[in-house]
């Protein structure tokens, strides 16, 4: 019996560091592929070569590669290996994708296109949100905008609050499209939402409007509503630039 409980306590030891394993290489492949060590177009080593350079084995160097195939980091073929793939494939709205693209992401202009995104999809969700959003919903964005408050001084839980507050925001515009973005873009808005707020001393501006916001949704004002939204983008074009000279000083 103590045999069997040994074994299964080994089995389950194992089976918990083979995923930890697999996704610190898969991890150290994409960060060298955002690196252009492996620019795009070009074929990756071989998995022999991989498995030298990585320290692992073959079949974790495998499950890597499906990984960043399913990413669309790279594509492979039968009798011709693995390319790194036109970084226009890459799914940039996933989570880890953004994360190893993290020291580098100034190069990819990705901060700017999510601010693009986000002019052109917030003031319209905030101003359905006016006509459309359930009472459970706006108590949920004044949660999110209380912890904002709260929270101020301290950059990873204010961004927490700001994210949720703008999901739900996307949510209570009640357009199924909005709805599916807001899941879409959640990693994204995280990772720019954090860089912003990590590079400004003052949040104060941001915390006044957003309690605006979810006043005009109180009152059903649309046009207030969207207003809102477009002040909080400035806000966001303003903490944008201070980020992006933080991230030029770190890089």
């Amino acid at each position: 019996m103590e045999s069997e409980g040994q074994s299964r306590a080994e089995t389950s030891r194992s089976s918990e560091r083979r995923p930890r394993v697999r996704r610190n290489v898969t991890a150290a492949i994409a960060q060298d592929i955002c690196a252009d060590r492996y620019p795009s177009g070009s074929p990756l080593p071989r998995e022999n070569d991989l498995c030298e350079l990585y320290g692992v084995s073959r079949t974790v160097i495998r499950e890597s590669l499906k990984v960043l195939e399913s990413k669309g980091l790279v594509r492979g073929k039968p009798r011709v290996g693995t390319t790194v793939c036109d970084r226009d494939e890459w799914n940039i709205l996933d989570a880890e994708v953004l994360d190893w693209m993290g020291p580098y992401i100034k190069d990819f202009d990705l901060l700017g296109c999510i601010l693009e995104a986000r002019r052109t999809i917030e003031p319209a969700a905030a101003e359905y949100a006016a006509e459309r959003a359930s009472a459970q919903e706006i108590a949920d964005l004044d949660k999110a905008w209380r912890q904002m408050r709260d929270s101020a001084g301290e950059p990873e839980s204010f961004t927490d609050a700001d994210v949720m507050f703008h999901t739900v925001l996307l949510t209570a515009s009640h357009n199924q499209v909005f709805r599916r973005l807001s899941s879409a873009i959640h990693a994204a808005l995280k990772y720019a939402l954090h860089a912003s707020n990590i590079a400004v001393e003052n949040r104060e501006d941001a915390v006044l409007v957003h309690g605006q916001l979810v006043e005009a949704l109180r009152m059903r004002d649309k046009t207030g509503a969207r207003e809102c939204a477009n002040r909080m983008l400035d806000l966001a074009v303003r903490d944008l630039a201070a980020a992006e000279k933080v991230i030029g000083r770190t890089k």
